[in-house]
């Protein structure tokens, strides 16, 4: 029987450091990603990539670029369905404690933090955050020692300060992070990502887990908060803003490609998810290219 992957993710610095800093090319061969936690807070820029967020019950997709701040144990997937030409992922990973239990709750730390606080829902930062600290965090990497903890500590600093942002879970998510718990979820996970564009019935997925269905359909939502079906629409919603922005077959083909068999629920869907029709969401990408 094949061995599942832990999910409760073990964190190990370089001998030495207290912060985990990793950089990652488009030439890296990176492991798949899964469904994890851990008691770290990590810090992810990606310059220039694609790819599916999936932090907590937030499910998105990013084009470009993007600066995410996780807090402690907020259960998550990795990022980059690839990296563009000249395109690196910088990972950042720090335990709340590591300048000692009570250093942030010293008056000059109160905003890194409510920072801190915040991240625990996950944090999206803008494009003006992005560019003025993105190229601080890539030299992150670069730095040892007291210069990389004083380095890290002027990128929360500015962090905390900025005001363009977006709480990626702001209405709360709460995961009962067990590891057999956190198993089953990374199983259920995977088999949606690999299957969003077939029907997946709630016997099969019940099955993946040795579960009936009425238990599986009660722990999913309860971990969750969703029902089955609308994580996997949402799944296919987010795979439909990817073809969008990187295709120009027509929308009728992108809901197919998606999983949806019904044009006009796929719209009224990807409407409710998005709060724009899949025809304007496509005009507005194009006006921002221009």
């Amino acid at each position: 029987m094949k061995q599942r992957k832990p999910t409760l993710e073990k964190i190990s610095p370089n001998f030495g450091s207290s912060v985990f800093v990793k950089k990652g090319t488009s030439e890296d061969n990176e492991s798949k990603p899964f469904w994890h936690f851990h008691p770290e807070i990590e810090l992810v820029y990606v310059n220039k990539g694609q790819g599916k967020r999936h932090i907590g019950n937030h499910l998105s997709y990013f084009n470009n670029s993007q600066l995410i701040l996780i807090g402690s144990n907020l259960p998550h997937n990795g990022f980059t369905d690839r990296l563009t030409q000249y395109g690196s992922e910088v990972l950042v990973q720090f335990r709340p404690e590591f300048l000692g239990d009570n250093f942030f709750d010293i008056p000059e730390m109160t905003a890194i933090n409510a920072l801190f606080e915040r991240a625990k829902n996950g944090i999206l930062f803008k494009p003006e955050t992005k560019r003025r600290v993105g190229k601080k965090i890539q030299k992150l990497n670069e730095v040892e020692g007291f210069e990389r903890v004083m380095l890290l500590l002027k990128i929360l600093d500015k962090l905390s300060k900025a005001k363009d942002y977006e709480i990626l879970n702001a209405d709360g998510f709460v995961f009962e992070t067990e590891l057999q718990d956190s198993a089953k979820i990374d199983i259920i996970y995977k088999h949606i990502n690999n299957n969003f564009q077939n029907h997946i019935s709630l016997d099969e997925i019940a099955e993946k887990v040795s579960m009936t269905v009425p238990a599986f359909c009660r722990y999913f939502k309860k971990s969750t908060g969703k029902t089955f079906t609308k994580l996997v629409n949402e799944y296919r919603i987010v795979h439909a803003t990817k073809l969008l922005s990187e295709s120009q077959i027509t929308i009728a083909d992108v809901a197919f490609e998606c999983g949806f068999n019904n044009f006009s629920h796929f719209n009224k869907l990807f409407k409710e998810f998005t709060g724009k029709s899949a025809s304007k969401y496509r005009g507005e990408l194009k006006l921002m290219v221009k």
